[in-house]
């Protein structure tokens, strides 16, 4: 499909006027009785999965705009007497990947970028023949792990590694690099895809990432208490924890961002959905390519989208979601289109049962089950 053939929306709405907002879709009445029957639901499940002191984060539920469940607990950090808030921003790992997939969709749709051309035509020195756009949103490049490769190459760890270093490491190294498949084959998660990614939005827009999201979707959209982070923003962040409670340190992977690195709440990727479940920017035909499932070479409900995990169940309904890990930080952010339904558990002190929000997608519908717990493959490789 060529980067032409999605312009029926001009978007005029991408102004640099600061002041200008996106208009979200109106939340829709929710009878009282559906209310209190998904708030107490909910409330079971938190309170067998996540209501004791090893829980350090916030859980959202909404239905059609509203919000059904919402508790916030534990401290910032978790030693202090600092609780968690509404405002409270957690690094929601790769979750962030929804966004990057989103920005090129954005430019896409612009006539800016084709996303069924190579990755070579815009960075000419890319000698990975074969490997689109696409490829890299749908992650079926091939292209080995940065978070493992830099290393075995021998990065020095004393140096924080940035986006464009992956970009030369896999161009002046490529003849020592291992685990390099031939492009769209298969499905293989990896977070190198979306590192270029943000390169690229970089190169089309000719601005920074983190200013691109913050411009294009943080500002427009009142996300407020969102941001990517950067060393400038070090005052910000909420710190992360292993199980135990002990202090997680930052390391020489933290500065690559488009794969992780935003910050946020649950309000404000509730504002996310909506924005995404209406048409205040994106056409259908955006939106179908995001939700399309590019990985069918093996069989079950689970697949990948453009920046999106998805469960597709036998009526053809179909869960959204990205789900995140990095450090001790843990996220999960679901979405039933159908249902105009959301999910949202973050948390920063490590903790896997912020994976079990699957469950409660069987509260919106009796075709929807939740598959075993699943946390992607954020975690760097145990020695």
């Amino acid at each position: 499909m060529g980067c032409k053939e999605n312009q029926s929306k001009s978007n005029t709405q991408a102004k640099k006027d600061s002041s200008f907002t996106y208009q979200l879709s109106p939340e829709k009445p929710l009878p009282e009785v559906e209310k209190k029957r998904l708030n107490y639901l909910c409330s079971q499940w938190y309170d067998s999965l996540l209501n004791n002191e090893r829980f350090n984060g916030a859980v959202l539920v909404a239905k059609n705009g509203n919000i059904v469940f919402e508790k916030y607990q534990g401290n910032n950090p978790p030693e202090k007497n600092n609780p968690v808030t509404d405002s409270t921003p957690f690094h929601i790992a790769s979750v962030t990947k929804t966004f990057t997939a989103m920005a090129v969709l954005k430019l896409w749709q612009e006539g800016k970028i084709d996303i069924d051309q190579q990755y070579s035509a815009y960075f000419p020195s890319f000698n990975y023949p074969g490997v689109t756009v696409r490829c890299l949103l749908n992650h079926r490049s091939g292209l080995p792990n940065y978070l493992y490769f830099m290393e075995d190459l021998g990065w020095n760890n004393a140096i924080s590694i940035k986006n464009q270093d992956v970009l030369d490491w896999l161009i002046n190294r490529k003849a020592e690099l291992k685990d390099i498949s031939k492009p769209d084959t298969h499905f293989t998660y990896c977070n190198t895809n979306y590192v270029l990614l943000a390169l690229l939005i970089e190169k089309i827009s000719t601005q920074s990432y983190p200013a691109y999201i913050k411009m294009n979707f943080f500002d427009p959209l009142n996300m407020n208490h969102s941001f990517v982070f950067t060393e400038a923003e070090t005052g910000r962040i909420t710190l992360s924890y292993d199980a135990g409670g002990g202090l997680i340190p930052m390391n020489h992977l933290d500065l690559t961002y488009g794969d992780k690195n935003i910050y946020s709440t649950p309000k404000d990727l509730l504002i996310w959905h909506r924005f995404l479940s209406g048409d205040a920017l994106f056409t259908s035909k955006t939106l179908t390519q995001a939700y399309t499932p590019y990985s069918n070479e093996k069989k079950g409900i689970r697949n990948y989208g453009l920046g999106w995990r998805m469960n597709i169940y036998p009526d053809g309904r179909k869960m959204i979601y990205h789900n995140g890990w990095w450090h001790g930080n843990n996220a999960s952010f679901i979405r039933l289109l159908n249902e105009d339904a959301c999910i949202i558990v973050l948390g920063n002190r490590q903790n896997r049962n912020i994976y079990k929000a699957k469950y409660l997608v069987e509260l919106f519908g009796s075709g929807y089950k939740s598959d075993e717990d699943e946390e992607g493959s954020e975690q760097v490789r145990k020695k």
